[in-house]
């Protein structure tokens, strides 16, 4: 039987010959430069270290699925799966039948052992690392991007059983520029949607390696050859390609060599590359791949040096010279990341945390493409104390106003301002090797633009025009400076986020754990049955129920005999900021109001609905209070009493309920409807300005009140307003986006500006 198969094996292979020299020696037939063709494989590494559970709603196994696919649409599937490693071994007790990860070759993808979710906040850790090979394709004019793909697959069984895990609809993926690919060390992130919250931290390292299997072979396009010289157009056709091939080689060879040091010197731990040949010796055929590497200067200035190894200079190398320095370099490369492998792998840890923190610099950069920043200049008073004085500052801002455009309208200003910004967006062209996150680059100008004010202080002046145009924007500024402080990060502070209901601000409590793990959270209960009665009554509820969990924080913490310091902080949304506010009031609150730190309104209503500029929520509104009884409504709407300075917000106004706060932070949106835009930032607006009756004295009145607790009187206090513009494209035309409930909502259903806003200024939030 062996020799059978021995005899069968020796006729293909002198059959192949046949053929091969039957087709070099038949006359008339084209020359086969395909042969010469040399081919590379990129390799990308994925390391998956922790899948961190923050609030997945459903128990059982989970497992994540990894593939690849070209973003042009050709070849659904690139990426191969080549080799697996588990780095670290799995958790002691792990059920061994569930141990086991898988490799799919009908779609070319990757499968992590199932692990069993049972706690809300759980951490599994899954040390394992796959690397896939995906084909060079810089022989096409223009090289596609690759779309890596993150899939969570669950099975709601309480018992591992194979082949009953599900996919959940739930994916993630991450686009790889052309430039990334040639090299790229990166964390990568993996979140999922808002019903499956969970961070699974990976990294992601790419380079460009001589293949050690045979890669696909490329298709060329003869439809442009020359009829008249069809051989010689094949020749150079392949000529060219292997001259970009080589120029890739040595660009992955000068990113590698460069992000290995950058890494070892993030880490302040040496790398050996004691064996590494320069790229220039390399291509110039002076050293063989066994050469030592030279002494770190000269090295520097060699690679720095590669203004000789253009195009124009490889064009004139013969095939043999050409392969010789493919190989040379494909050796070298493979090398260079053997040696950045082993390294890893003794570094793991210490790696993980340097790529965080660069990248955590990075996305502050990609934050900024959909942030407008600018500084405003906070008046001492919006009216003045005297008559005579008042009756000037109408008659001046009468005719001023009168000569103002109606684009010059806050909320249309907000408006026109954030599109022009997204026009922008939708034209820029990003040409980096970051690894760009397709929630927010998969359609960019679906992306909320976010405007943001930092609310500085000036002294009173009697000029109008100080009243009317605040904006004092920095010219060319991209970035919104916050003052440094000395914050504590370790365990001393006792850190504690109240939020004003338990399930409606879930998802800023997702990224605020990501921002600061040790923070404690107490998502309120208090009020959850009863959110229509007096808001008195609510604040008081609050007030207990923070004041019973800070007494159990503050004694659990206290029996290590370290605690120093505590930092208190609230989240509250639509009217649930008001509810916030009158629990600060309480005097139970009274021994915490120095512990306060930061305070986020997400869309407050802050000055009530005065001078709301919606109709049909205002007729809305109107008829509810006929219909019903809810006292909440009366005191929003200031009808709770008959004169304007006994109603309960003008009152509230007058308590010191923010100015204790170290950051506060207001949220609005142009596009919300249910709570006035001014109202929700804390400022003035057209309706209230041409108003000289005594509702207009009240509401200037109050806006003072409230202005005086944000004024700053520290450098290291933060007042910062936040416009959160939507896309209100895809709201499409319904009820919702008719009434401005939609945006309204928003702030509670999507959490991208939240990220924006905690990765660009995380002190804020730690």
């Amino acid at each position: 039987m062996l020799r059978r198969i021995g005899w069968f094996v020796s006729l293909n292979q002198r059959l192949l010959a046949a053929k091969r020299s039957q087709n070099v020696e038949q006359p008339g037939t084209p020359a086969r430069p395909i042969q010469k063709q040399l081919n590379a494989a990129h390799e990308i590494a994925i390391y998956i270290h922790r899948f961190h559970n923050l609030d997945l709603f459903e128990e059982g196994w989970y497992k994540i699925k990894i593939t690849m696919r070209w973003e042009d649409g050709e070849d659904s599937y690139p990426g191969i799966p080549a080799r697996v490693v588990q780095y670290e071994a799995p958790e002691v007790g792990a059920n061994s039948s569930s141990r086991v990860w898988m490799i799919d070759d009908t779609d070319h993808s990757f499968s992590t052992p199932p692990f069993q979710i049972t706690y809300a906040r759980q951490d599994v850790f899954l040390s394992i690392m796959i690397s896939f090979y995906v084909s060079f394709r810089g022989y096409e004019e223009k090289t596609s991007a690759v779309i890596l793909k993150f899939e969570l697959v669950h099975s709601p069984t309480p018992e591992f059983r194979t082949g009953l895990l599900d996919s959940c609809g739930s994916v993630h993926e991450y686009r790889i520029p052309p430039k990334a690919l040639l090299g790229s060390h990166s964390y990568c992130p993996v979140y999922f949607d808002s019903f499956h919250a969970v961070l699974v931290d990976t990294s992601v390292h790419i380079t460009l390696l001589k293949p050690s299997y045979r890669t696909t072979r490329q298709k060329f396009n003869y439809s442009s050859a020359s009829q008249t010289s069809e051989d010689t157009y094949d020749e150079d056709y392949v000529r060219s390609n292997t001259v970009v091939l080589i120029k890739s080689m040595m660009a992955a060879h000068d990113f590698l060599l460069e992000d290995l040091r950058r890494i070892s010197k993030g880490i302040n731990q040496d790398i050996d590359l004691n064996g590494i040949t320069l790229k220039q010796d390399i291509v110039e055929g002076k050293l063989s791949p066994q050469s030592s590497m030279k002494p770190k200067v000269e090295a520097e200035k060699a690679d720095n040096d590669t203004s000789r190894l253009n195009e124009e200079s490889i064009q004139h190398f013969s095939w043999d010279d050409m392969l010789n320095s493919f190989q040379s370099m494909g050796s070298q490369l493979l090398n260079i990341w053997n040696a950045f492998l082993s390294f890893h792998r003794e570094n793991k840890t210490k790696i993980l945390e340097f790529l965080f923190n660069s990248w955590a610099n990075d996305r502050k950069t990609e934050c900024s493409i959909w942030m407008v920043y600018s500084k405003v200049e906070m008046p001492h008073q919006y009216m003045n104390n005297d008559v005579e004085g008042t009756s000037r500052f109408y008659g001046l801002l009468r005719r001023s106003l009168s000569t103002r455009r109606l684009s010059d309208d806050p909320v249309q200003t907000s408006i026109m301002r954030a599109e022009l910004h997204r026009q922008g967006i939708a034209q820029m062209r990003i040409n980096s090797r970051s690894l760009q996150d397709m929630f927010m680059f998969g359609d960019p100008s679906q992306v909320p633009i976010v405007i943001v004010e930092r609310l500085a202080n000036i002294t009173r002046s009697v000029s109008v025009n100080s009243y009317l145009t605040p904006l004092d924007v920095e010219n060319g500024s991209t970035t919104c400076e916050l003052s440094q402080s000395n914050l504590s990060q370790n365990e001393d502070v006792l850190r504690v986020v109240v939020f004003g209901h338990h399930l409606d601000l879930r998802l800023v409590r997702n990224q605020w754990v990501i921002i600061d793990p040790k923070v404690k959270f107490l998502m309120s209960e208090a009020n959850e049955d009863n959110t229509s009665g007096d808001i008195r009554e609510m604040g008081s509820r609050l007030a207990k129920e923070v004041d019973k969990y800070l007494k159990k924080k503050i004694i659990k913490a206290s029996r290590s005999g370290r605690l120093k310091d505590i930092h208190l902080s609230f989240v509250g949304h639509s009217m649930g900021n008001l509810i916030i506010r009158t629990a600060l009031t309480e005097s139970i609150m009274e021994p915490y109001t120095r512990y306060l730190y930061t305070y986020v309104s997400m869309s407050g209503p802050h000055l009530g609905y005065m001078y709301s500029s919606n109709p049909i929520f205002n007729s809305g509104l109107w008829l509810l209070k006929k219909m019903t009884d809810m006292q909440c409504m009366h005191q929003l709407t200031f009808s709770d009493d008959n004169d304007l300075e006994n109603t309960f917000i003008y009152n509230l106004s007058k308590k010191m309920t923010l100015i204790n706060f170290r950051n506060v932070i207001l949220l609005a949106s142009p596009q919300d409807g249910y709570v006035p835009y001014h109202s929700a930032r804390i400022e003035s607006c057209p309706g209230a300005s041409l108003d000289s009756s005594k509702q207009g004295k009240v509401f200037l009145q109050m806006l003072n009140n409230c202005l005086d607790q944000l004024r700053t009187h520290s450098d290291h206090r933060v007042v910062m307003r936040f416009d959160i513009n939507f896309d209100t494209s895809s709201y499409g035309r319904n009820l919702n986006s008719f009434l401005g409930r939609a945006a309204h909502i928003d702030f509670l259903e999507r959490d991208i500006f939240i990220k924006f806003i905690m990765w660009s200024f995380p002190e804020i939030f730690s």
